[in-house]
């Protein structure tokens, strides 16, 4: 019985939230190359760019989600708890062929009047990805009157290896709601969570509270994420908005005042300043000697 009861702590199933270490290569021009990996060593030995605030190390994830196609999510899910697992995907296993038809043609005009080429900052180059018509794609070249899209998967058509272990099964309640933050929003490391007779509470951050995207997306996902893995009474999201008194209020002005008057020397002496400054010094220096 002791035996059996260990086996099952090794394994886990669809649905179950997990800590996984994993690195993803995809076959371009007969060579392998680094698509994404939770490792550091491997990232800095292939020259891996990340994005900005990135951090390594083994990831939240729910087996059976939409992350990793759908072979590569039956793979870990066949999977014991601490053992490195290699698996190789075909193109249709994994990302998909490539289909000709998903490579349309846009005019120009039609490009510009897009929201996301309308910012200051918008270029446009081979590579940047645009959203069409409710459909995401790369842009793969372009003229002064026409620029052609590619609605494929990035990977598409292409084989790919992954070399994945599953850390360890998250199941401690406060664990698992800061796991599906970082999952469903990220910088879970800047949320509290606190889990007392079935009522979980998220104290949010600063960074969250005035974040769009996490009242219009990440939160009613997180919360459908957090009923099916915790099935918790309720859950309490906590965010406060400090308002300072009048006498800090005060005392801050008073201090930016006093601030600003020690600062104003800094800006270099007048000529006429240094002469009284020197004088003032020369004639302290005289009644001292007397």
């Amino acid at each position: 019985m002791a035996e059996h009861a260990a086996a099952e702590t090794t394994h886990v199933k669809s649905g179950d939230l997990v800590l996984l270490d994993y690195e993803l290569w995809a076959e371009a021009g007969g060579k392998m190359e680094l698509i994404d990996t939770t490792r550091s060593e491997v990232a800095q030995k292939e020259n891996f760019s990340l994005s900005a605030g990135f951090e390594f190390g083994p990831r939240p994830h729910i087996i059976g989600g939409d992350d990793f196609p759908a072979a590569l999510e039956t793979a870990i899910a066949a999977a014991s708890v601490g053992h490195e697992v290699e698996k190789e995907l075909t193109p249709a296993e994994a990302f998909g062929e490539r289909d000709p038809k998903l490579i349309e043609l846009f005019s120009m005009h039609e490009i510009e009047r897009l929201p996301e080429m309308r910012r200051e900052d918008a270029e446009l180059n081979i590579g940047t990805v645009l959203t069409i018509r409710g459909r995401r794609g790369r842009v793969v070249s372009y003229t002064a009157a026409r620029v052609r899209v590619d609605f494929n998967p990035p990977f598409a058509g292409r084989k790919i290896r992954a070399k994945f272990k599953v850390v360890e099964a998250v199941t401690e309640p406060v664990a698992k709601a800061l796991a599906l933050i970082e999952i469903t929003y990220g910088r879970a490391k800047d949320f509290a969570a606190t889990w007392h007779e079935k009522v979980l509470t998220i104290t949010v951050p600063d960074r969250a509270k005035f974040d769009l995207a996490w009242h219009a997306a990440s939160k009613s996902r997180l919360i459908e994420r957090l009923r099916a893995q915790l099935h918790p009474k309720s859950i309490h999201f906590v965010e406060e908005y400090v308002t300072p008194t009048p006498k800090e209020t005060k005392a801050e002005e008073k201090g930016e005042k006093a601030s600003e008057r020690a600062a104003e020397p800094a800006k270099g002496d007048s000529t006429d300043e240094k002469k009284t400054h020197a004088k003032t010094s020369h004639s302290a220096a005289g009644t001292s000697k007397s």
